[in-house]
């Protein structure tokens, strides 16, 4: 991955003493003072005199701010979807075509082959049942499901699992994912007002959440299970749509075997996945047209079909010929039921695509376009079955005109290639996600587009897949099998989201008990007998998304069990500021001028591996600051609210902290002397505002001192001061409204303030002077005391995937020249 993306949101963070006992300097890892945080100062000085004494008066519980303010993202608790007018909503419609409908509008390639692979046609009743099925699970998955109750359950407009699992983590402390703080446990922006019986069940599912370790476990396993299969669905869509649309060549061309079929599929895919590392941005604008006029052929044939062969076909949307399918036909025609899931592959990139696009162009393109289109295909081929019975192996082709024959299989070819590209640039999307929340090992990102950040490229993932999809071609050697192996990993993702949005529902929504019971039963039945029907082939090449998302979800988890354990101990053995007031502002070594820029996962107190820099380096930066790259659970962090500042020590130490938020859906990619610049940037803006935080302090004083005592021997952390205008406060304006402080005396007080020059002096200084980049490189390994188990996943499984991931020094590009890695080993 790339470096930190731009921002320049700065939070001042002090605490004044009020003649207790109490009063050394606080960091981060020793927070005892709790007080609400000052959560607004109005831009151009306008400040309320009242509102600040108050505040410095008071003195109740509260959690660290800084921290607070961390978690605390403008705006992310919303979830406004993206207003477009109609015109503008009919154009993204149309573009959604060749990015969310590529994968579901290519089934009717394959659909009723794998269903009458297992049903020999007899009568009509075999043709209609099987229509009547593949109807109505279009209308209740994609349709019902998806169109009218997922799509609403979006993050800020992202859509997936991890989005899903986000917001949840927003409305409950669930998150087990590192980079975590007992303080950020504290946050919750969970907001209910009404007391009414939706939302003590919501109170009572969230303290269950919450206090309920194993539930959080098993949460965060279903999200990394949902996650694992669509990366499996990266494998089987490539191979099973490339290879039905090659299928088409078997009986058109003369000597077109199996092995003909194999290899030319296996040369598109290769040519598929080598144009990867272009980025589907330079023939993207090409998707949206051939999809519409795929779509405009598959309405257009069946039509034909209809009219040509049998429009009585139509007595299929009756559902009664399902039952008289499944009586007919009995252990057959369950069989055939997992065929049928085929229909709806691609259904999650509904919801799993939303975030380029609105949940309204996402519902008009298929209620408009995608599932009239869809109904008329599979009508127009059963109404061919019914005169033409053999003709099921090679349906979609058989049932072409022959006029037709190669136009349409051209851009069936095109429409096979374009859904696989969806699916990979999903499966890239899914992998991105799962390494910026801590659950993937790191991995080389290039960002192929400079306008739209969603656009990504990750070559190890892409080999793999390609090695993969040729592989699955290779042993199955026809799409039947392949379907097979389809079904499961498609259900399974279906299912995951069914349970995530019922918790949604209930925790967030607050709906009503009876609906709030009726979607997972509902969709949930049905998604449960098609897994159960689909689970019937496992024996016959389902068993391969099964090992897929096994393998994966293995070491997501063990990555993410080992890098909490890591984090967990660097929290432990972080520095107390006992020794640092110890050691006194010189650090125990010499200071020169510079900057040092310490990375590490901590967002609060001093990590240890600071103290082996101090021992193996024989002098130390005039200026440090420790730099936390923090995912919050929100899609995107706006670029004005990215940084947070503190001071760390008293002044004369010159060390402060860096907390750089991002979303899960961020990119970080950046020049490091950009970044270096904003980064000085803001910290010059952190350094004005606190003295303008002293000046009004110092001012108060002189207005009325009796009435606040303020130890000016002490570094404290109460008050703070973002630099950003923020849009609520923390708590209504109550008295000493009427008292305002003149601006003039402040702003004197200001440009007087010899400490606030020499510290930009000295900033300036360290500044010419260069920045390096201090790397921390740790180790963990289990105690000799742990078990087996612990012991075979820290130190042989985590260490491999430690030892083979993208290093840390590999994320920033910056010269090596720049760079000072030290190592340390945790044990626990």
């Amino acid at each position: 991955m790339d470096e930190i993306e731009e921002g320049s949101s700065n939070n001042s963070l002090r605490r004044v003493g009020t003649g207790s006992s109490d009063r050394r300097w606080v960091d981060g890892s020793e927070v005892d003072s709790q007080t609400p945080p000052f959560s607004e100062i109005c831009r151009d000085r306008d400040y309320s005199f009242g509102n600040l004494r108050r505040r410095l008066m008071k003195k109740p519980k509260r959690a660290d701010s800084l921290d607070v303010e961390a978690m605390e993202i403008a705006g992310s608790h919303g979830h406004s979807l993206k207003d477009l007018s109609l015109l503008g909503t009919v154009g993204i419609a149309f573009q959604t075509l060749g990015v969310v409908y590529g994968d579901m509008g290519t089934s009717p390639l394959y659909v009723f082959s794998d269903v009458f692979s297992k049903v020999p046609i007899r009568t009509e009743v075999d043709v209609l049942g099987a229509l009547s099925l593949v109807i109505y699970t279009i209308a209740v998955i994609p349709l019902a499901k998806y169109v009218f109750v997922v799509l609403k359950a979006n993050d800020n407009g992202e859509g997936g699992t991890f989005a899903l699992y986000s917001l949840i983590c927003r409305y409950a402390k669930v998150n087990k994912l590192p980079n975590q703080q007992p303080a950020d446990e504290q946050i919750s922006s969970f907001r209910l007002k009404l007391p009414t019986p939706e939302l003590e069940r919501a109170l009572g599912i969230k303290e269950a959440l919450e206090t309920k370790g194993y539930l959080k476990t098993l949460l965060l396993l279903l999200v990394l299970m949902g996650t694992s299969m669509i990366i499996g669905d990266g494998i089987l869509t490539p191979a099973m749509s490339v290879m039905s649309a090659m299928s088409g060549l078997q009986g058109e061309v003369e000597g077109f075997g199996t092995n003909a079929l194999v290899m030319s599929s296996i040369v598109i895919l290769v040519a598929l996945f080598s144009i990867q590392r272009f980025g589907t941005g330079k023939v993207g604008f090409l998707f949206a047209p051939v999809l519409a006029l795929w779509f405009f052929s598959l309405g257009a044939i069946g039509i034909y079909n209809l009219l040509k062969y049998d429009i009585t076909v139509i007595r299929a949307l009756n559902p009664f010929y399902i039952i008289l399918f499944f009586k007919k036909n009995s252990k057959q025609a369950w069989s055939a039921l997992g065929g049928c899931v085929l229909c709806i592959t691609g259904a999650e990139a509904m919801f799993a695509d939303l975030g380029h696009f609105s949940v309204r162009s996402i519902q008009m393109a298929f209620t408009c376009v995608v599932f009239p289109c869809l109904l008329l295909a599979y009508m127009g081929q059963a109404a061919y079955l019914t005169k033409h019975p053999d003709a099921s192996a090679r349906i979609f082709y058989d049932s072409v005109p022959a006029s037709l024959f190669w136009p349409v299989f051209v851009i069936a070819t095109l429409a096979a290639m374009i859904a696989s590209q969806a699916m990979i640039s999903a499966t890239f999307s899914c992998v991105k996600q799962a390494m910026a929340l801590g659950c993937f090992p790191r991995l080389k990102i290039i960002h192929t587009s400079k306008k739209r950040m969603g656009q990504i490229y990750i070559p190890v993932i892409n080999w793999f897949l390609m090695i993969m999809c040729i592989l699955v071609v290779s042993i199955f050697r026809s799409t039947t099998h392949i379907a097979n192996a389809y079904g499961i990993a498609e259900v399974g993702v279906m299912m995951v989201s069914t349970v995530l949005v019922t918790l949604v529902m209930l925790l967030i929504w607050q709906t009503n008990l009876f609906l709030a019971i009726c979607f997972p039963l509902i969709f949930g039945s049905v998604e449960t007998i098609y897994l159960l029907a689909v689970l019937t082939k496992i024996l016959e090449g389902g068993w391969v998304p099964l090992v897929f998302a096994t393998f994966f979800l293995t070491v997501m988890y063990i990555w993410n069990y080992g890098s909490v354990l890591k984090y967990q101990s660097e929290v432990r053995e972080r520095i107390s500021m006992d020794f640092m007031r110890e050691l006194g502002s010189t650090l125990g070594t010499i200071r020169i001028p510079g900057i040092g820029l310490l990375y590490n996962e901590l967002v609060q107190g001093i990590p240890s591996i600071f103290g082996q820099f101090l021992l193996t380096l024989p002098a130390i930066h005039s200026t440090i600051i420790f730099v936390c790259i923090k995912y919050v659970p929100v899609p995107v962090v706006p670029q004005e609210e990215r940084f947070l500042f503190r001071r760390v020590c008293p002044k004369d130490y010159h060390m402060f902290r860096c907390i750089a938020r991002y979303g899960y859906k961020d990119v970080r990619k950046e020049d490091s002397r950009v970044f270096e610049q904003l980064l000085i940037e803001s910290l010059e803006k952190f350094l004005r505002c606190e003295a303008l935080e002293d000046a009004l302090e110092s001012t108060l004083n002189d207005f009325d001192p009796d009435r606040v005592s303020v130890a000016s021997d002490t570094y404290t952390d109460d008050l703070m001061a973002p630099l950003i205008h923020r849009a609520k406060r923390s708590e209504p304006e109550q008295e000493f409204d009427s008292e305002v402080l003149p601006s003039s005396s402040v702003g004197s007080s200001m440009e007087e303030d010899p400490a606030l020059e020499y510290e930009l002096a000295a900033l300036r200084e360290a500044t010419d002077s260069g920045l390096t980049y201090l790397l921390a490189h740790g180790d963990v390994r289990a105690k000799k005391n742990s078990i087996f188990l612990k012991k075979l996943v820290i130190n042989y499984f985590y260490a491999f995937l430690r030892r083979n991931c993208r290093a840390g020094a590999a994320n920033l590009t910056v010269p090596h020249m720049n760079i000072l890695q030290a190592g340390m080993t945790y044990m626990v």
